[in-house]
C-alpha cells in the first residue's frame, strides 16, 4: 500500500530528463540494460517502468503504485504478459498522472502542472523508442479516469503527442457502459489488442 506523504507541490521533483538521465546508469538494485525506472528509486511519483525493446507494448493507466523492477504488481504482470502474447518485445508502463498511491482516491485534489508536463515529455520520450513500427499505445485506465477532473486533461496531452508521432491507439477486453477502455487486471494473458479512437473516446465519454 502506497499512501502519498503531502501533495507532490511540497516536494522536490525531477523533470523527466533529469530522472531518465540517473535512470540509464548503472543500478546495484536491479538490471538497468533491462529495465527501465524513471526515476530510479522508490518515491512518491513515477514517470515510466518497464523492459528495454526495439517493439514496446506502451500501456496506460491512471497513476502508478507500488510495482518495481523485479517486483511487478498483478496488474503489471498482466501487461507484460499480454505485451508478449500480441508480438511486442517489451512493455513500458505509463500513467495518466504520476503520482504514486495504491487508491486512486489518494491521488491528489488538484493536478501539479509541473508533474503534469514532465509526464508529457515522459510519453513523448516512450512513443519515440519504438524501433519497429508505428509506437503502440494501450488504453488501460478502466473508468477510473473520472476520479479526478484532471486526468482527462492529461489523456488530451498524450493524445497530442501521439498525433505527432503517429501512435496507434489500442485497448482489450470489453469496455464499460460508458466507453471506458478496461484495466488491465483479469484479463486473459492472450486477450487481442483492438483499435481504438482516443480522440472520438475524449470527445464522447469525457
Amino acid at each position: 500500500m502506497h499512501i502519498p506523504t503531502c501533495g507532490t507541490a511540497e516536494q522536490e521533483i525531477l523533470s523527466f530528463q533529469a530522472a531518465l538521465a540517473q535512470a540509464l546508469l548503472p543500478c546495484p538494485d536491479y538490471d538497468a540494460a533491462h529495465w527501465l525506472y524513471v526515476p530510479n528509486r522508490y518515491c512518491d511519483y513515477r514517470y515510466i517502468l518497464g523492459t528495454a525493446g526495439t517493439k514496446p507494448l506502451i500501456c496506460i493507466g491512471v497513476n502508478p503504485s507500488t510495482a518495481a523492477p523485479g517486483d511487478l504488481d498483478p496488474t503489471l504482470k498482466s501487461v507484460e504478459r499480454i505485451a508478449l502474447c500480441n508480438g511486442y518485445d517489451s512493455f513500458l508502463m505509463f500513467n495518466l498522472y504520476p503520482q504514486r498511491a495504491t487508491r486512486p482516491d489518494d491521488m491528489e485534489q488538484d493536478c501539479n502542472p509541473f508533474l503534469r508536463q514532465e509526464n508529457a515529455a515522459a510519453f513523448r520520450w516512450a512513443l519515440e523508442q519504438t524501433r519497429d513500427g508505428a509506437p503502440a499505445v494501450w488504453a488501460a485506465w478502466g473508468a477510473v479516469i473520472e476520479k479526478r477532473p484532471y486526468l482527462a486533461d492529461c489523456l488530451r496531452d498524450m493524445i497530442a503527442v501521439g498525433r505527432d508521432l503517429g501512435a496507434r491507439w489500442h485497448s482489450a477486453g470489453p469496455r464499460s457502459k460508458k466507453g471506458h477502455p478496461h484495466h488491465p487486471l483479469y484479463l486473459r494473458k492472450d486477450s487481442v489488442l483492438e483499435p481504438f479512437d482516443a480522440e472520438e473516446y475524449v470527445q464522447a465519454c469525457l
